[in-house]
């Protein structure tokens, strides 16, 4: 008896049924709506939250911060120089000029000192208190979001039947590497071992520590959760640390588009839209093995 290697969508699934063995349901409908819930939060948090930055565009280690202290690790600004203004960003000491960019930027002939540009924030022109409301409204829908999911995943199995690496992925780490170099991808029900990884790292560690540093950077918070701010090491790296967190979401952000890009788009993007996943066809040995079922 031929066994058939497409997988049936779930009661309640609101995908259509296909006759192409290769086609699988892969991601269920709760998976897709909070992938996009988490994009377009993520999207305005992070645009919003260049706003705030820019109202002081330094960072800084430990829990204090100004001109008698020397823990600055990052500066974004403007200086005056023989060739007129300037933006630079300063890391660890070491500065670069960034006009255009970063600390100098705007139309040509009306350039302003401003840390992110115009178009990198919401809204575009300076308003604090429009972007911390933006930030904290998509932010409480992120967490609200996430822990629901995590709650609803515990429960169905789905992290660590999907998301959690077993010691074959861990064996097959080296190879996952190799061929994701080489842009050679296997498309098959399963995440590969970097998947894994990389989603299991964004959700329980990346994710997790943007909300705790959030907190840790409300002043609200601190009689809720006074030990907070000494357990990050003071308010001013939590913010540091927030920024930083920040950046790597933007990294995975990219690398996730790049990746869905060199896979095959249509067939990724029709996954989280849909559910519906093409899987490679099987090899020679496992159809004859099928037939000889």
């Amino acid at each position: 008896m031929e066994s058939v290697a497409k997988s049936e969508p779930t009661a309640g699934s609101d995908a259509p049924a296909s006759r192409d063995r290769n086609l699988i349901y892969r991601q269920s409908r709760w998976t897709r709506t909070t992938h996009w819930i988490w994009a377009i939060s993520l999207f305005f948090m992070l645009l919003s939250g260049l706003q705030i930055f820019n109202a002081r565009p330094q960072l800084y280690i430990g829990k204090q911060s100004g001109f008698g202290y020397n823990n600055t690790v990052f500066a974004i600004g403007a200086e005056n120089t023989d060739a007129g203004p300037r933006g630079y960003t300063e890391i660890f000491g070491h500065r670069f000029d960034t006009t255009g960019v970063l600390g100098w930027s705007g139309p040509s002939g009306n350039e302003t000192a401003r840390g992110f540009p115009s178009w990198a924030t919401i809204p575009s022109y300076y308003d604090l208190g429009t972007a911390r409301v933006v930030h904290f409204f998509f932010a409480w829908i992120l967490v609200t979001t996430l822990i629901v999911w995590l709650v609803a995943s515990l429960i169905n199995g789905h992290i660590r039947r999907d998301l959690a690496p077993r010691l074959d992925d861990l064996k097959r780490l080296p190879q996952d590497i190799v061929d994701h170099a080489k842009l050679k991808f296997h498309h098959t029900r399963e995440y590969n071992t970097l998947q894994k990884m990389a989603y299991g790292g964004v959700l329980f560690v990346l994710l997790p520590l943007m909300v705790i540093t959030g907190l840790a950077m409300s002043p609200s918070m601190n009689s809720v959760l006074p030990f907070l701010n000494d357990l990050l090491g003071g308010r001013q790296t939590a913010r540091t640390i927030h920024f930083t967190v920040m950046v790597l979401l933007v990294a995975f952000f990219v690398i996730h588009i790049l990746m869905i890009l060199a896979a095959g788009p249509i067939n990724e993007l029709r996954s989280i839209i849909t559910g519906w996943y093409r899987t490679d066809p099987p090899a020679p040995d496992d159809e004859t093995a099928q037939r000889s079922a």
